[in-house]
């Protein structure tokens, strides 16, 4: 293979052998060529999904579109804004087209597995809000109950006694991933209401109380559900894909 000049550094070439030794010195070869694949697998799979005349036309309007919405249908104004992102509009025009080729083969490559793979992972987007009372001796966190059943505020109690940074905020957590509960303390919160007191139950070699705040269930409406798990989705399928490809570097 000829030797090319890939870059000029001071006036000193650096041809396409040289960038990727040094590409392969400092470990990054494979993420290299890997982007490239990555790129070389859609731009074939929009050619084959796609009419590119009707595809130019989709991309075209949706730029129009852009522009409405985002008050950049004044060309001084476009031009300013395409400024303020150091691009110019080809640049502009290509990286758009491309985003939104990339969605729509997102769409097509996900739609019949996105709700099968929703019903997979719902239980790690469902959320819960709990709060906590964190004690080492199973004896002091059923005294501790006692004491919330029989009045005394689990704030106060929870500032007073427990173990973990949480007393700090009266005990709240926070909202967590059902998935990401331990398992007694998974299966304790999706049988129980909100405000329900929970324990004493071992966590983590320690006992704790649990009070349950809020559910915050996900739904498959939720855009940003939907793009996250179409995201998953569609990386999967680009590592299916990539492990097929039989590639072969042709530079010495």
């Amino acid at each position: 293979m000829t030797s090319q000049s890939f870059l000029i550094v001071d006036d000193q070439p650096i041809f396409l052998e040289q960038a990727l030794r040094y590409l392969q010195s400092c470990g990054k070869l494979g993420l290299f060529i890997g982007d490239i694949l990555r790129q070389h697998i859609i731009e074939q799979e929009q050619l084959k999904l796609t009419d590119p005349q009707i595809e130019n036309a989709l991309v075209e309007q949706a730029i129009i579109d852009f522009r409405i919405q985002s008050q950049l249908t004044d060309p001084k104004r476009f031009q300013e804004w395409l400024n303020s992102k150091g691009v110019d509009y080809p640049t502009f025009h290509n990286q758009f087209a491309f985003n939104f080729k990339l969605d729509k083969l997102k769409n097509q490559i996900t739609s019949s597995r996105l709700q099968d793979y929703y019903n997979e992972r719902k239980i790690f987007l469902d959320r819960v809000v709990l709060s906590r009372i964190i004690v080492d001796n199973p004896d002091v966190a059923e005294t501790l109950r006692e004491q919330i059943e029989t009045g005394d505020s689990f704030e106060v109690v929870a500032r007073e006694n427990s173990l973990t940074e949480e007393r700090l905020a009266n005990g709240m957590m926070g909202a967590i991933s059902m998935g990401t509960l331990p398992e007694p303390l998974q299966g304790a919160v999706k049988d129980a209401e909100p405000g329900a007191l929970l324990g004493p139950l071992q966590v983590e070699g320690r006992w704790g109380l649990f009070r349950v705040e809020q559910f915050l269930p996900s739904s498959l409406e939720d855009v940003q559900v939907r793009q996250a798990l179409q995201n998953e989705l569609f990386e999967r399928w680009l590592g299916e894909r990539l492990q097929k490809l039989n590639v072969k570097l042709q530079v010495s």
